[in-house]
């Protein structure tokens, strides 16, 4: 049977009595660590390899599928109810394919599996030596494809309010605008504005998330003062209503010279303080600290900078912490996509920094970040 570990000796063996899977044994790979199915037959259909993954996927065991008819261990039908062996007929078919591409197929009992096949020839146009056949479950395509709708279906119910109040506002203000003093329209204009800003930020969070999936966000280094760039957050907050002593920020000097993208520490900065503020009470603490680098075989010492906010809310359910920084994850039921902190991880793991989320010491969320110095390599 396949899949166990062998003294060479056993192994040789085994395969003088029934060469389990041709030529990968011959290679020392051993099928079963292969992360997908695999069914090999030989030219007369039968199975001569069933692999552990395929074992799994199929739920038959290797022992009952060695040797018996191909169509039978996998009796494959299409979408529409069709057999698909019978459609593809490897052995009997045209002798110039040389396989069959990725498609969804069923097992018995409805379940999909993406398969494909290979057809071996003993030449281009000769009779078939083997059939190779590959298996996947299609649990990990359907979690994301599930991932993808509800990021759809988030979107679109995020920008039909925005949108809706842009129309309308817009659509009043062209049928009756003799009837409005100018305060009215100031104020009809600002909120359009300020749904407009939503909308746009809405699809600047959808272009980091495509970013940060595809591995395609860039990071423009430059020079960064993290304390002062808190210090602008801070006094945003302040100019729009928050009393000044909501916040303290503590600043341990020396800090390393910090080298990165300005743009995109500020969009982390603001998605923390903004969740402290909005789902947290009492003072928003922000520790800023030189500590080691998160990276591994960096040198010892203090090479990068640490963050922490903190504040003194109901804090974060001790079940929910390993679900904070995934897609669609709120922490109330005050609105917002769900998106922010995704996007806060993808930027801080793109510097070469870890994020974290824990209980701070006055009961509330606790998140710290810490940056490498992340010098460009023309100033080392």
């Amino acid at each position: 049977m396949i899949g166990t570990s062998r003294a060479p000796g056993a192994w040789d063996a085994q395969r003088a009595s029934a060469p389990p899977c041709g030529d990968l044994a011959e290679l020392g790979i051993d099928p079963d660590d292969l992360p997908d199915g695999l069914v090999i037959a030989d030219e007369h259909a039968r199975v001569i390899c069933f692999n552990a993954a395929a074992a799994r996927i199929t739920a038959v065991p290797a022992a009952d599928a060695l040797g018996r008819r191909l169509e039978h261990v996998l009796p494959l039908e299409d979408l529409e109810g069709r057999r698909w062996w019978q459609l593809t007929d490897p052995y009997g078919g045209l002798a110039i394919r040389v396989g069959q591409p990725e498609r969804n197929l069923l097992l018995p009992g409805g379940r999909e599996v993406l398969v494909s096949a290979r057809y071996v020839r003993t030449h281009p146009t000769g009779p078939i030596r083997r059939v190779v056949v590959s298996l996947r479950d299609t649990e990990a395509r359907r979690r994301t494809e599930r991932s993808h709708a509800e990021l759809i279906a988030t979107v679109a119910h995020e920008l039909r309010s925005p949108l809706t109040s842009v129309k309308g506002f817009t659509a009043t203000l062209l049928a009756k605008w003799a009837r409005f003093t100018d305060d009215q329209k100031r104020l009809m204009l600002e909120t359009v504005d300020a749904d407009a800003n939503r909308v746009t930020r809405l699809i600047a969070e959808l272009l980091d998330i495509s970013r940060i999936d595809s591995g395609r966000l860039e990071v423009r280094r430059q020079p960064v003062d993290m304390g002062a760039a808190v210090g602008r957050h801070i006094q945003a907050y302040v100019a729009a209503g928050q009393p000044a002593d909501r916040f303290l920020l503590r600043v341990e000097q020396p800090l390393p010279a910090l080298w990165a993208d300005p743009d995109k520490i500020d969009q982390v900065l603001g998605n923390l303080l903004e969740n402290a503020v909005r789902h947290g009470e009492g003072t928003v603490t922000i520790d800023i600290t030189p500590s080691a680098s998160p990276r591994d075989g960096e040198e010892e010492g203090n090479t990068a900078t640490s963050v922490t906010v903190s504040d003194e809310g109901p804090g974060i359910p001790e079940e929910s912490m390993n679900r904070v920084f995934t897609r669609f994850w709120r922490g109330s039921k005050r609105g917002g996509t769900g998106l922010g902190l995704y996007i806060v991880k993808g930027i801080v793991e793109a510097h070469g920094g870890t994020i974290t989320v824990g209980r701070a010491r006055g009961g509330g969320a606790e998140f710290r970040f810490t940056l490498p110095v992340g010098t460009p390599a023309y100033l080392q």
